[in-house]
């Protein structure tokens, strides 16, 4: 089970009572979402048990930053700029820690991208005073799977490298577009001389809501172990402007699209089910006794444990005496590591 129970020294039994908060968890679960209120009405819920002291989180956070550039030599960093609220968040921790002048914002649309992303990634950019580049990954795409303008009568017809291209379905196209955002991320790096910094939440890791080696790949994570709830917290706490956080969550990969259209699910309800099954480790079937639908914790069970392969480095087929994560196993900060 993804959950794997309640070890003897966790909270106990699904019925036992929340340490230090003198209610049971079954209470705790049916307490009403917390609604968090901006300048100009309610932004977002948030289940009361996932709220966060946004202080330390920032301050972690931006620490950790600092810690990882150090680590490895660098001064400078760079990520892709969307117009949603994960790498706005990203955005504004990394340019607090190091500096707006240091980070570079890159926005790559594609044609079919919402044209409110791009005035969404640029307003981000302007709050934090970082240097922007738009990298326009049409061609890119289009020269994969070819592309088709205009009427049938009238337009034409670009014949890509794949062979079945042109009908390639919108999920594998968005897969592939994550995948060529992340090789020009990368590419830029070597310009820019700096880290490419991760903007995916933990509840698209966990539920493997993310391209495997696209929008999972990066240099460091500073938000990766905050959920999404907690993402618009922080974001919140930290200037990010109130549009961005207010918006449907989208991955802009076809017109229209969005997170949890796409996926069937309420981001505060999932992020509550995550809680309970990750950090309190609650087994699916507690989950059900707690008051979450069977269904539900079936299907996100399931999703859950099969993303864990996008957790993981890639495995090794051992066959010599010491093998690299196996057990020829330094810690990421080992000496000589660092660039220059």
């Amino acid at each position: 089970m993804t959950g794997g129970g309640s070890p003897p020294d966790d909270e106990g039994p699904a019925a036992g009572r929340e340490r230090g908060r003198g209610r049971t968890a079954a209470e705790t679960v049916r307490e009403p979402m917390a609604i968090v209120a901006g300048t100009s009405g309610p932004l977002f819920a948030i289940a009361p048990e996932l709220e966060i002291d946004t202080a330390v989180a920032e301050r972690v956070t931006v620490e950790f930053i600092r810690g990882q550039l150090r680590q490895a030599g660098f001064d400078r960093a760079l990520l892709g700029l969307s117009g949603g609220i994960d790498s706005a968040l990203s955005a504004f921790l990394t340019a607090s820690a190091i500096g707006p002048e240091n980070l570079l914002c890159v926005l790559m649309p594609y044609a079919t991208s919402s044209p409110q992303s791009i005035t969404d990634a640029r307003a981000v950019a302007e709050a934090i005073g970082a240097p922007t580049e738009l990298i326009e990954i049409t061609p890119m795409v289009d020269a994969y799977f070819g592309a088709r303008y205009g009427s049938t009568a009238g337009g034409g017809l670009l014949v890509g490298a794949a062979p079945d291209g042109l009908d390639a379905v919108p999920l594998r196209r968005g897969n592939y577009m994550a995948r060529t955002r992340m090789a020009v991320l990368y590419d830029r790096s070597a310009v820019w001389g700096g880290l490419v910094v991760g903007t995916g939440n933990k509840t698209e890791s966990l539920i493997g809501y993310t391209t495997h080696f696209g929008d999972n790949a990066s240099a460091f994570n500073p938000i990766g172990d905050l959920y999404k709830s907690q993402v618009r917290q922080l974001a919140l706490a930290v200037g990010v402007p109130e549009s961005v956080i207010r918006k449907a969550p989208s991955a802009d990969l076809w017109p229209g699209q969005t997170d949890e259209g796409e996926a069937g699910f309420s981001y505060p309800e999932l992020d509550r089910l995550l809680f309970w099954l990750v950090d309190r480790r609650r087994s699916p079937e507690e989950l059900v006794e707690l008051g979450f639908s069977r269904a539900t914790v079936e299907r996100i069970d399931r999703m859950v444990a099969g993303a864990e392969f996008k957790r993981q480095v890639p495995p090794i087929a051992k066959l010599g005496p010491r093998t690299p994560g196996i057990d020829y196993l330094y810690p990421r900060r080992r000496p000589g590591s660092r660039r220059g």
